[in-house]
């Protein structure tokens, strides 16, 4: 049967196996504070909104603080002053039997080459060239658009710098492999626990044996 990864799928399974087993086999939903994801999601209804061209003046009026300097980062980028191409937008690639995908924040281009565009409230990932959503949107965009030159950046919203990936011949091959690599993990069924930041997790008090007795 084929199936859908997403790249919160796979750092899930990477990061735990069990936590992987109980999102996403046996569909068990934990209660998670909101409140904490308001920010991001604000910066990120704002973009999409400027960046489509909608009047967005009530909106930045409705701002915080906090907001507000964030957001005269972010639409000042050079990026922002690109050709817009889509933003949330959803979008995947096949690789060997499966489709690997996501939601991009934003996908502009400028001249021959394709910028896809993160927002990160928080910090840019510590290897943001092996992500999984690095990996993911920088092949799924390739392949839609057949695209020569496709660049990857995370906005570092918090440290107000950008993280550049720019896609090349050997990083497809190596991509590819370390999708599938994990992807053929995840098949053999071998949902362990990892044993690590269990503390923080929201699924620490349930244990696999438990689940399974």
């Amino acid at each position: 049967m084929t199936q859908l990864y997403s790249p919160n799928m796979l750092k899930t399974f990477d990061k735990c196996p069990e936590k992987y087993f109980f999102k996403y086999i046996k569909n068990i939903s934990m209660p998670v504070n909101e409140n904490i994801f308001t920010f991001g999601k604000n910066i990120h209804a704002l973009a999409s909104y400027y960046l489509k061209g909608e009047n967005i003046e009530q909106m930045e009026k409705s701002l915080t603080q906090k907001e507000h300097e964030v957001w005269n980062y972010l639409k000042n980028t050079e990026y922002f002053r690109f050709e817009c191409i889509n933003t949330e937008y959803n979008l995947s690639v096949k690789i060997g039997n499966n489709f690997f995908g996501g939601r991009i924040d934003a996908l502009v281009k400028n001249d021959n080459t394709y910028y896809i565009l993160d927002y990160k409230t928080g910090s840019a990932p510590e290897n943001a060239v092996y992500d999984f959503q690095t990996m993911i949107y920088l092949l799924s965009v390739k392949a839609f658009f057949l695209a020569n030159n496709v660049v990857f950046v995370y906005i570092d919203l918090k440290n107000k710098q950008d993280v550049k990936i720019e896609l090349s011949n050997d990083l497809i091959n190596e991509y590819e492999n370390r999708l599938l690599q994990i992807e053929s993990k995840i098949s053999s069924g071998n949902y362990f626990p990892s044993k690590k930041d269990c503390k923080y997790c929201e699924y620490g008090k349930i244990c696999y044996d438990k689940l399974l007795n």
